[in-house]
This record gives C-alpha cells, sequence and structure tokens, in this order.
C-alpha cells in the first residue's frame, strides 16, 4: 500500500506548480511614476499645454476628457480601445450606446498624440494619453493633483458590445452601481469620490428626463428631485421635448472641479439618477461618504487622486502585450 503524502511534500509539490505557472505567465511590467523619464521627458507639460489651448475655445473638454479615461478603463481596461475608430476589423466604441453622440474631445486627443509624436516618436501609448490628460484637465480646472502612473500599452481591437454592458447606466440603481465598480476591483469608496468628476461638464436631457415626468412608470416624477430643481429642469427638458439639450451636472460652479457636486446631492439637487441614488437610498453605505466630502474638500480631493490612480490600474496591457498606437484612431499598420 503506498504512503500517503505528508503535509509538507504537498506544500512543495504545490510551490512548484505555482512557480511553474508564473514563469509561464507572460510577464508584465509593473506601471511607474518614471516610465517616460528618459524617453520623453517633457510628455505631462505636452499635454497639459494642448488641453489649455483647447480650454480657451471649449470649457467643457476637460470634464470630456477625464470622462474618456473613465470609458476605456472600464471596458476591457486601460487600454486605449475607446479611441479606435470604425475599420473593416474594428466596430467602434465610440458607436455604443454609452458613447454614442456624448463622448467627445477625440480631437484634443489627436492633437495631444499629433505633438508627443513630433518630439518622441513611437514612444507614448494612447491609454497613457488619456490617463495625463485626465490628471491635467482636474488640475487646470482647480481639482487635485497626482502622480500618473504609466506604461500602459495600446489594443489591438475594441470591444463595443462589452461597452454596452460594462459601462454604469445614469438609470442604474444603487446596487447595480456597486456591483459595476466591484466587478472592475473597485470600492464603496471609488463609486462616491469618482462620482466626484460630475463636478463639471454637462448632460443631455435624455440621460435625466425620465426621472421628471413618468419615474418608474409612476405617471409622476422622481419623488427625491427637490421641487425647485425638478421645475427648473422640466423647463429646460419640457415632455417630448428636445431631448440633446445640455444642463449643467453642477449648476453651481459648472466648470470647477470642486465637491459642491456632494452638497448638491443633500439638497436633493443630484441630476442623474445614479447621482442621487448615492445619498438618497435609505441605509446606503455611500451615504456617510457623501456627508463626508460635502464637508471636506481636501478630504475629497485625497480620495478622488487615489480612486482614478485605482481606476487607472484596471487590466493595463504593459510589457510586451498590445502596441504603441503612432495614430490613436487606428491600429498601426491599417
Amino acid at each position: 500500500m503506498a504512503r500517503s503524502s505528508t503535509p509538507s511534500s504537498l506544500m512543495a509539490v504545490a510551490l512548484f506548480a505555482t512557480a511553474m505557472l508564473l514563469l509561464l505567465r507572460p510577464s508584465n511590467a509593473q506601471l511607474t511614476a518614471d516610465f517616460y523619464e528618459k524617453s520623453c521627458p517633457g510628455v505631462s507639460s505636452i499635454v497639459q499645454t494642448v488641453i489649455q489651448e483647447a480650454l480657451q475655445s471649449d470649457p467643457r473638454i476637460t470634464a470630456s476628457l477625464l470622462r474618456l479615461h473613465f470609458h476605456d478603463c472600464f471596458v476591457h481596461g486601460c487600454d486605449g480601445s475607446l479611441l479606435l475608430d470604425n475599420s473593416p476589423t474594428i466596430q467602434s466604441e465610440k458607436d455604443a450606446a454609452p458613447n454614442f453622440q456624448s463622448a467627445r474631445g477625440f480631437g484634443v486627443v489627436d492633437k495631444i498624440k499629433a505633438a508627443i509624436e513630433s518630439a518622441c516618436p513611437g514612444t507614448v501609448s494612447c491609454a497613457d494619453i488619456l490617463a495625463l490628460s485626465a490628471q491635467a484637465s482636474v488640475s487646470l480646472s482647480g481639482g487635485p493633483y497626482w502622480t500618473v502612473l504609466l506604461g500602459r500599452r495600446d489594443s489591438l481591437t475594441a470591444y463595443q458590445a462589452l461597452t454596452n454592458t460594462s459601462i454604469p447606466s445614469p438609470f442604474d440603481s444603487y446596487s447595480n452601481l456597486i456591483s459595476q465598480f466591484s466587478a472592475v476591483g473597485l470600492d464603496v469608496t471609488d463609486l462616491v469620490a469618482l462620482s466626484g468628476a460630475h463636478t463639471f461638464g454637462r448632460a443631455h436631457c435624455k440621460v435625466f428626463s425620465p426621472r421628471l415626468y413618468n419615474f418608474t412608470a409612476s405617471g409622476g416624477p422622481d419623488p427625491t428631485i427637490n421641487p425647485w430643481y425638478l421645475t427648473t429642469l422640466q423647463k429646460l427638458c419640457p415632455q417630448n421635448g428636445n431631448s440633446s439639450v445640455l444642463f449643467d451636472l453642477d449648476p453651481t460652479t459648472p466648470n470647477l472641479f470642486d465637491n459642491h457636486y456632494y452638497s448638491n446631492l443633500q439638497k436633493n439637487e443630484g441630476l442623474l439618477l445614479t447621482d442621487q441614488e448615492l445619498y438618497s437610498t435609505a441605509g446606503a453605505a455611500t451615504i456617510s461618504l457623501v456627508n463626508s466630502f460635502s464637508f471636506d474638500q481636501s478630504a475629497f480631493f485625497e480620495s478622488f487622486a487615489q480612486s482614478i490612480i485605482n481606476m487607472g490600474n484596471i487590466s493595463p496591457l504593459t510589457g510586451s502585450n498590445g502596441e504603441i498606437r503612432y495614430n490613436c484612431r487606428k491600429v498601426n499598420g491599417n
């Protein structure tokens, strides 16, 4: 009769098997703050300069660029896939419901890429440009600075179908929001902090008008909306009116990155359902965070900076995976 294996021998076998799996797995370099220190030391300055120029004629551009980074990372990771145009082999994420006729700023990304290619050809990925653009956009709008971790590479394809299911919808319930963030490794603090990006930017009537007239087929408005705010929104977005009309996500300081978003929620003046759900859902773990960030802008800034770093770490392509695109809109060779 054969002897049974001892616990120590079983452990040794397990450790050996784990080591072999690690050796067989493709090696991915870690994102680092100094990734372009030698190869393209002026990359951050180039990004900021182009965005500053764009701001002169487009006060919405900073919010739009931050949103691109968010919408890129939530779909198969931070890999620049959102930037790819349609081609014979690619169905662009730009045509998916969360992005169609709302995602913008692609022309500015093109200008940033062209300026970087002129200074450092074939060096900086489009995925890293989105991460750097998000940081510059927030800082230029009065928000916090954080050290961007870099070294991402660009995907070779897009994920249009996945986009429709991965990006949180403005109509999502509280529980769905928690699930969507958890699915990419982000927690409740990340949810509340990153939602604070709605402190600037605009939204179309179509993404919040269902709250104004026939909320959950009730025949009336969402009862959580402040009556004064409801009247204002109904005047702007009359029933069966123009669904493409834009309204400020934060009516108090629409172009500044500050903590007014959270005080708006406390007054039941969150524009999107997913905004107000963070404060009006009974027993929600997010309520105390909303109160904290409303009271202390520094706490919000600190949490936002950490949460966007966390988001930027969602499944990046590194090492020899992917490529460095020469044109953010198409895969090299196409």
